[in-house]
């Protein structure tokens, strides 16, 4: 049963961090990558930065800014996040960079315990912790004399799309929040894809995790699932279509990192990091949620229902659900496929960021 609970977590948990060594300080001096690493271009219509800032819990999280070259004043800023755990080199990035160029300063940041920010032990989860560092990326964003404090929005990808959520029903400065191919990460941790799991099943896999937690504690909770990705090679006539295309985009060079997790070979999440996941549930106020909202899912992903039913619980009027056609839940990881609602994103945070 053990190996049946690591291979729900892992697949429940796609995503990307870094493989940092054990025993490094995470939290005094962090190492940054200076030379360009992303995953896209780097644009000449922006100013780059690496940026440092810390959460409440007094993590140092890493960020890149990007700044608009024709920045006149006090400009809205929004903070960008994701995929779950994923590095900012990867899709974060590009979004950030993209609405920097449309007028945004924007900040695409590294979550607690992942890429190039802090925390230890290395790839561990939290719902708490990772909301809260959105309204750290809100805190240092407010902190800038270019930007209006009170012009300030979030988007969040994948999995950092229900944490983008969570965040904005939680931090009333959060004007605007956006979400992209969202995930309900304690939602699939706990009842699975579809909601298949059922109490039987979820009390066998908590069972074997927290018998896990004798080795991992042995080794400061740093031991870590196996690579959850597979390799094109490693495909079957079982595999699930979009397992095959989450390794399209991460163990190729269209979005290969070598600090992201799902890219690794070696090593996933910690063996321990899903169980607040599984027994905390977020967006359990999302009734009363006040923030203007936009939740963009691709029209064929197997997780446009994340989407759809957060949409249904939000209780503001000012909320959309845009489904673009035909576009899966990888597409929108970037503009490969050209489908990305760029124009959408920006007429939304434009008006509700004024």
């Amino acid at each position: 049963m053990r190996e049946i609970a690591i291979l729900l977590t892992a697949i429940a948990m796609i995503a990307c961090t870094n493989t940092q060594k054990k025993g490094e300080d995470m939290n005094s001096t962090l190492k940054l990558t200076q030379e360009w690493d992303k995953i896209f271009p780097k644009s000449d219509k922006v100013e780059h930065q690496k940026v440092t800032f810390k959460n409440r819990y007094g993590i140092t999280l890493a960020g890149d800014l990007y700044t608009p070259k024709n920045i006149d004043g006090k400009a809205s800023a929004i903070a960008v996040s994701g995929p779950f755990g994923a590095v900012k080199e990867q899709s974060s990035g590009l979004y950030a960079q993209t609405l920097a160029e449309r007028g945004f300063v924007t900040l695409a940041f590294d979550p607690s315990y992942t890429g190039e920010s802090g925390g230890e032990p290395r790839n561990m989860a939290s719902p708490d912790i990772n909301t809260e560092d959105f309204s750290a990326a809100v805190d240092f964003l407010g902190s800038l004399d270019n930007v209006d404090r009170e012009k300030t929005g979030i988007l969040g990808i994948c999995g950092w799309g229900g944490f983008a959520l969570n965040a904005a029903i939680a931090d009333t400065r959060i004007k605007a929040v956006a979400t992209s191919t969202m995930y309900d990460m304690t939602r699939v941790s706990a009842k699975g894809y579809d909601d298949a799991m059922d109490a039987e099943a979820r009390y066998q896999m908590k069972k074997s995790i927290n018998e896990a937690r004798w080795e991992a504690s042995a080794n400061n909770y740093a031991t870590l699932l196996p690579a959850n990705n597979l390799r094109k090679e490693q495909f079957t006539g079982e595999t699930p279509q979009f397992v095959k295309e989450y390794s399209d985009f991460y163990t190729t060079d269209r979005g290969f990192h070598p600090r992201a997790v799902n890219s690794n070979p070696d090593g996933s999440w910690a063996t321990t990091a899903t169980l607040s996941l599984i027994n905390m549930p977020i967006l359990q106020y999302a009734s009363e949620n006040r923030t203007p909202a936009l939740l963009i899912h691709g029209e064929k992903a197997h997780s446009r229902y994340f989407s759809e039913d957060a949409f249904k619980a939000l209780g503001n009027e000012n909320k959309e659900l845009y489904i673009v056609p035909d576009a899966t839940h990888v597409d929108l990881y970037d503009n490969k496929a050209g489908v990305i609602p760029y124009d959408k994103l920006e007429s939304f945070f434009k008006e509700n960021l004024k």
